[in-house]
């Protein structure tokens, strides 16, 4: 099993992004959403909508299960 230093490691800070067609021309991307990192690296992409962007993000860094007290 894996410690929780090990397991924050692994954890990043993903967010949603939207790159349009004159920004993606000059990236050399797809225009589309994408999962990037706080840093601005692409994870995943390019996704048809933010909502499946936020899909993917969730399956890469799932959220917190809640523990019931």
């Amino acid at each position: 099993m894996k410690s929780n230093a090990n397991r924050k490691r692994l954890m990043q800070i993903l967010s949603p992004r939207h790159v349009k067609t004159d920004e993606a021309v000059r990236l050399g991307v797809e225009s589309g959403w994408y999962a990037i990192k706080v840093s601005g690296t692409f994870v995943s992409g390019p996704h048809d909508s933010e909502a499946d962007c936020n899909r993917k993000i969730n399956e890469i860094n799932p959220p917190p299960v809640k523990k019931k007290r």
